[in-house]
C-alpha cells in the first residue's frame, strides 16, 4: 500500500487481489494540528485612545523580547474589553497591599475612592487611570501614582510589582448568568419586570406552592 498526503488530507492506494487499484480517502484533520480551528479572542486593541494604543504596542514589544509573564499579562489585559478592566476601590487596594512594603501595586484599570476607608496607607500604585479624590488621598498619605509607561522604565520585567485586578464578576448582568432560575440550589436572578406579589410567586418561589428555591 502507498499513502499520499496533500493539503486536503491523506489517501491510501492499495492493489486488490485482481490487480486493480482502489483508493480509500481519509478524513480532514480539523483539530489544532490541521489549523482549521482558529484561536478566539482579541489580538489588537479596539480603543481609539492613542495612549492605550501606544501602551499596547509597548507591552507587546516587552512581552515578545523578555521572558517575563508579567508583561504578557499586562498586554493581554490592555487589549481586553472594558468589562474585564473592572475598577478597584482604595479600600480593596489597601487590603491587597497589606504587608507588601516597597512593592508597586499594578492595575490595568481605574482606581476609585472609597469613603468607608478612614485612613489611606502609604503605597505606590500604577494604574491606567485614577479618580481625582483617589489620587489626592494616595499622595496625601505619602504614596505615589505612576503610569504604565513609567513602570516599564522602572521595572521592565515586573520585578517588585504586585499585579492586581478589580472584581470582574460584580456587574449586575452577571447575576442573570448560571443555572436556570427555579432549579434547586440556583441563585440566578430571573428576568422579571418587578419583584412583587404578582410576579413569579407560584411554584418554586414559595414553600406553600410546592417548594421554594
Amino acid at each position: 500500500c502507498r499513502t499520499s498526503r496533500s493539503h486536503f488530507g491523506s489517501s491510501t492506494w492499495c492493489p486488490d487481489s485482481q490487480g486493480s487499484s482502489r483508493e480509500a480517502a481519509m478524513g480532514i484533520d480539523i483539530g489544532r494540528a490541521g489549523g482549521r480551528i482558529r484561536k478566539s479572542g482579541r489580538k489588537t486593541c479596539k480603543s481609539d485612545n492613542p495612549y492605550m494604543r501606544l501602551l499596547t504596542k509597548l507591552f507587546k514589544f516587552l512581552a515578545r523580547r523578555t521572558d517575563s509573564n508579567f508583561n504578557k499579562a499586562i498586554h493581554k489585559r490592555l487589549i481586553a474589553p472594558r468589562r474585564i478592566r473592572a475598577p478597584l476601590s482604595l479600600s480593596r487596594l489597601a487590603k491587597f497591599m497589606t504587608g507588601k512594603d516597597g512593592k508597586v501595586g499594578v492595575l490595568v484599570a481605574t482606581v476609585t475612592d472609597d469613603v468607608r476607608l478612614i485612613e489611606c496607607p502609604k503605597m505606590s500604585v500604577c494604574a491606567l487611570h485614577f479618580t481625582e479624590r483617589a489620587r489626592a488621598r494616595i499622595k496625601k498619605a505619602g504614596g505615589e501614582c505612576i503610569t504604565l509607561d513609567q513602570l516599564a522604565l522602572r521595572a521592565p520585567k515586573g520585578s517588585g510589582c504586585v499585579l492586581l485586578r478589580g472584581p470582574t464578576k460584580a456587574r449586575k448582568a452577571e447575576r442573570y448568568f448560571g443555572k436556570a432560575p427555579g432549579v434547586p440550589n440556583s441563585t440566578t436572578r430571573p428576568y422579571v419586570r418587578s419583584k412583587g406579589r404578582k410576579f413569579e410567586k407560584a411554584r418554586g418561589r414559595r414553600k406553600s406552592r410546592g417548594y421554594k428555591v
